[in-house]
């Protein structure tokens, strides 16, 4: 098919905080250098901010180095951290207070602010187009654009207006563009569809240890102002999850923002084992337990979203670079682990991206060649240090458990500061640790009661999540007689678990007979079901732009 294209300099994949760091970053550079950079950002979400979902203890570094007036710019940094709370749930009722010396150094957050990264976005992306750089909202990318000598050259949007068999719809098809760039950054976030497909075409995690993830679930509550503290934070570990073994491992958030709202997540470790567990139904139980309740009751829940984070570090990243482009954010995997936070990584990382583009387009080369000076800047940024001072964090946690790992990470992060002389190695994939259903406890979760704890229909309906119908599925069964001849005898079919979002369901038909079914509709796009399917099974690919929820400030 011939398509309609547009050229630039460098095409960026996303605008998260990555993605839009690195736009800025650029622009920047042009304006010092006196030159011109053209800088395109395409953005699968119906508005910026729409798709972007963390926690969000954000810590400023990278933003201080990007708009050192980011006061004076007007950035959504409104509430600062003022104090820190760490519990260790033991039960459903108990609960201890962590001392604050005992808690590793990475976790405290003197100088963090509570914010809405989706907000914090779209903040990003008005610098962004203040400088020149085009963002185009409501267009998926759907492949890389690679050339004959496997050099990547742009990307392909996806086409609008195809029906469930991949016809164009008479009167709505709109085919999609390439977006040609010397240079093209994917910035798409945690298991990014085109960087999974870069990854394994260029073979960049042959060195790496297998990326581990983690289900991140939230919501927003408005409270009783009585009951809040604005600058807040909590963080717990144990109940409802594992304590003392590693079978489930896993924390949680409830932060004091500003308005009297607070936000109230549970981040589940997708390296599990028990195929009954629901990480829907884990955070539902954690929200009664009283330290968590007390916010709670009498509030009212206002949003909800989920989303997967690449949680492996530093020993987990794959090769960032290959012939005209570039992993940032995490597409590649920075989230720092042992802080919780991404966000500053994500950001620093786009901007060295941006930085060694620059100077390649300075220098009069034409693009497709690999950036290996992005490469170098990495390795002598405050960015890898920081990565391989908390490199142990994670992996020490899958293999001690949640009580000798903290000792561990105490002792890394306190002791040694980060620079313990070892390294440890995780490199069973978290979709091979699945133990057979007939050898896991099964887990009776409570019903929702309507007040604290919700069904997943409810909550689907607060993600403001919609696509457009009769659109292929966009969630891919390479084998579509797998969820039912293997993983349903084996693992009692844990999609219908795992995803938050209730997307997939094994209903009995009228003639008795079982049936796979895919509510493609209700995806809020945090992509867990292409992480842990045991059988690799599943892939998410982009549906049309403009798809799934629409976070109002998530």
């Amino acid at each position: 098919m011939e398509r309609e294209f547009m050229e630039f300099d460098v095409v960026i994949v996303g605008a998260g905080p990555a993605g839009l760091s690195a736009a800025c970053r650029l622009k920047q550079k042009a304006a010092e250098a006196g030159k011109e950079i053209s800088v395109c950002v395409v953005e699968k979400g119906s508005e910026v901010g729409a798709h972007i979902l963390s926690g969000a203890v954000f810590e400023p570094r990278a933003l201080n180095e990007l708009f050192p007036d980011w006061k004076e710019l007007g950035a959504p940094l409104n509430t600062p951290v003022k104090r820190d709370d760490i519990y260790m749930f033991k039960s459903a009722e108990g609960a201890i207070k962590v001392p604050h010396l005992f808690v590793p150094k990475t976790m405290h957050n003197e100088g963090n602010y509570i914010i809405s990264l989706g907000n914090l976005c779209r903040w990003l992306a008005q610098q962004a187009e203040n400088l020149g750089v085009e963002i185009y909202p409501g267009f998926a990318a759907q492949e890389a654009l690679i050339d004959e000598n496997g050099v990547v050259r742009g990307i392909v949007t996806g086409d609008l207006g195809v029906d469930r068999e991949g016809h164009p719809k008479e009167g709505y098809y709109t085919p999609g563009m390439e977006l040609r760039g010397k240079y093209t950054l994917f910035a798409e976030g945690c298991r990014g569809h085109i960087g999974k497909q870069l990854i394994k075409k260029y073979n960049l995690d042959s060195e790496a240890d297998a990326q581990h993830y983690g289900i991140g679930i939230k919501e927003i509550w408005d409270v009783d102002p009585a009951k809040h503290e604005q600058g807040l934070v909590l963080h717990t570990a144990g109940w409802p999850l594992d304590v003392v073994g590693n079978q489930n491992t896993g924390g949680s958030f409830l932060y004091h923002l500003e308005n009297n709202q607070v936000v109230v997540g549970l981040i589940v470790d997708l390296s599990y084992s028990n195929p009954h567990l629901s990480p829907f139904d884990e955070f539902q139980r954690y929200k009664q337990h009283p330290v968590i309740k007390q916010y709670l009751e009498g509030g009212k829940r206002v949003a909800y979203g989920a989303r997967a984070i690449s949680k492996g570090g530093l020993n987990s990243l794959p090769k960032m670079v290959f012939n005209g482009g570039a992993l940032i954010g995490c597409d590649l995997g920075t989230l720092n682990f042992a802080k919780i936070k991404g966000s500053h990584t994500a950001m620093k990382s786009g901007m060295l991206a941006a930085e060694a583009v620059a100077d390649a387009l300075f220098a009069g080369r034409e693009g497709g060649d690999e950036l290996t000076s992005y490469v170098d800047g990495f390795k002598a940024s405050w960015l890898y240090d920081e990565l391989f001072r908390s490199r142990n964090f994670g992996a020490a946690l899958h293999k001690f458990g949640v009580l000798a790992g903290a000792a561990f990470n105490y002792i890394d992060q306190n002791i040694f500061g980060g620079k313990i002389p070892v390294t440890l190695h995780d490199t069973t994939p978290d979709y091979a640790t699945l133990k057979p259903a007939a050898e896991s406890k099964k887990i009776d979760y409570p019903k929702p009661d309507g007040k604290i704890s919700f069904d997943k229909l409810s909550s689907v309906f607060l993600s403001n999540t919609n696509h457009e119908e009769e659109q292929p599925c966009h969630l891919k069964l390479t084998d579509p007689s797998i969820p039912l001849l293997k993983n349903l005898p084996l693992y009692d079919e844990p999609a219908q678990r795992y995803c938050p979002a209730g997307v997939y369901e094994v209903v009995t038909q009228e003639n008795g007979e079982k049936k796979f079914q895919i509510n493609a509709q209700n995806c809020v796009h945090c992509k867990t079901c292409d992480i842990k399917d045991p059988a690799q099974n599943i892939t998410w690919v982009t549906p049309e732009g403009a798809g799934g929820p629409n976070y109002p400030n998530m």
